[in-house]
């Protein structure tokens, strides 16, 4: 939720400014819904109906609480504007936070009860909601509020912000980008998310190719002025893959090398955390070692690695510079590849890395294949989608930890017997 906590050609021609920056095109998407309410009070319904018909065309009414938008949000996207009943809720603050879980950023939350009670007005308001109403509800007060909500003039608070997923292959070809844009696939088309892919390798970046896109030169241009950067050049410079996935991806000639300034990328992720559920970044490791900050923004950090002694020492080596997880903050690694021609064995792999891989898929000559035609052929490889799995569940909110595979648990003992 935005407003509040809750809440193939390649164009390589530069531009003079950002102003003359074209829209991507873009396919033709059915229209976000943009309001929903949750309640099974006949008399609430009946205010809420009368606030919104002047604002909206229509909305869907839903006879539930909270507890049922909870779990349909959960495989949908979410409306502009919310409306949930915590009537009889034992937690209506708990479950307000774990709506939040569920709703993306730009979703404005409206919360109705039966209590009149200042304190747990002041912790929803914490949690992240525009406002809180007690019954029997005021029709000038929800139509202020909801009003607020979809015309963007609501007062802002500290905003929740969407999940960042950092994808940092610590070499080229252990397959970094495509767990990336298989990650960003999943959320956006079977989690039913708003996700934004970001690929920061400007020069050799193939995320655009493995979703059927273009890249153009935006990107470039938004971390070379980050000042100019608004919704509207976002809006234009953005690729819309699909009506939940957008990409940004620039191909810069070769014989143009930019210095990139991680207050830029700070600043241009800032803005799409704002806007987006997931922001997925595709991060190479030759890039990631100038942008130190961004490595330790909250939210999970991938390190993917092949098998070979290389790939083992340099995850080592990541995880001195990024340091350990903590709450905000998960470092999973996930070795790819697993049992290559040319790999280490397990035990000698573990001794190179120090620690065993929180994820492990296993080598499939199928998925070097399927990768050729892009993200749509990968997902059809059964061992890539079964090795991601643990991370789709993780980054759904289903496990607080990625499970430890056989392979996992027998490097961790063997690691104890060293």
């Amino acid at each position: 939720m935005s407003s509040e906590p809750l809440l193939a050609t390649v164009a390589t021609a530069k531009p003079a400014s950002l102003a003359p920056v074209p829209p991507a095109p873009a396919p033709t998407f059915a229209p976000v819904l943009t309001a929903m309410v949750y309640t099974r009070d006949r008399d609430a319904e009946g205010v809420i109906r009368q606030c919104l018909t002047n604002l909206l065309p229509s909305a869907e009414f839903i006879s539930g609480t909270v507890v049922n938008a909870i779990k349909q949000l959960a495989q949908r996207s979410s409306p502009r504007l919310l409306i949930v009943d915590v009537t009889g809720s034992g937690d209506p603050v708990a479950q307000i936070r774990s709506l939040a879980e569920v709703c993306e950023p730009g979703t404005g939350v409206i919360v109705i009860g039966d209590s009149n009670d200042i304190r747990l007005y002041r912790e929803l308001r914490r949690a992240g909601i525009v406002d809180y109403f007690f019954k029997p509800l005021v029709t000038t007060l929800v139509t202020q509020a909801a009003s607020g909500i979809l015309t963007g003039t609501v007062e802002q608070h500290a905003s929740r912000t969407g999940r960042l997923v950092i994808v940092l292959g610590v070499r080229g070809g252990v397959g970094a980008t495509t767990i990336a844009t298989s990650a960003a696939w999943y959320m956006a088309e079977k989690r039913q998310r708003r996700v934004a892919l970001l690929d920061l390798d400007l020069y050799a970046g193939d995320a655009a190719l493995q979703l059927d896109a273009a890249p153009t030169h935006a990107l470039c241009e938004a971390l070379e002025h980050p000042e100019r950067v608004d919704e509207l050049f976002l809006e234009r410079a953005i690729i819309h893959v699909t009506e939940r996935l957008s990409l940004l991806s620039s191909l810069e000639n070769l014989n143009s090398p930019m210095v990139l300034g991680e207050e830029s990328v700070l600043s241009l992720l800032d803005k799409l955390l704002r806007a987006y559920r997931y922001v997925f970044v595709d991060l190479p490791a030759e890039m990631a070692y100038r942008l130190p900050r961004v490595l330790h923004i909250p939210g999970i950090c991938l390190l993917v690695s092949g098998p070979s002694l290389v790939s083992a020492r340099d995850v080592a080596r990541w995880r001195e510079i990024i340091g350990p997880g903590s709450a905000e903050r998960q470092i999973l690694h996930i070795l790819n590849k697993n049992g290559a021609p040319g790999g280490l064995p397990s035990a000698e792999f573990l001794r190179a890395a120090s620690q065993a891989p929180d994820i492990t898929i296993p080598y499939d000559h199928n998925i070097a294949v399927a990768s050729s035609l892009g993200v749509k052929g990968v997902l059809g490889c059964a061992t890539l989608q079964h090795g991601l799995a643990p991370l789709f569940s993780l980054m759904a909110g289903e496990a607080e930890e990625a499970p430890h595979s056989l392979f996992n648990r027998t490097l961790n003992r063997l690691l104890r017997r060293a």
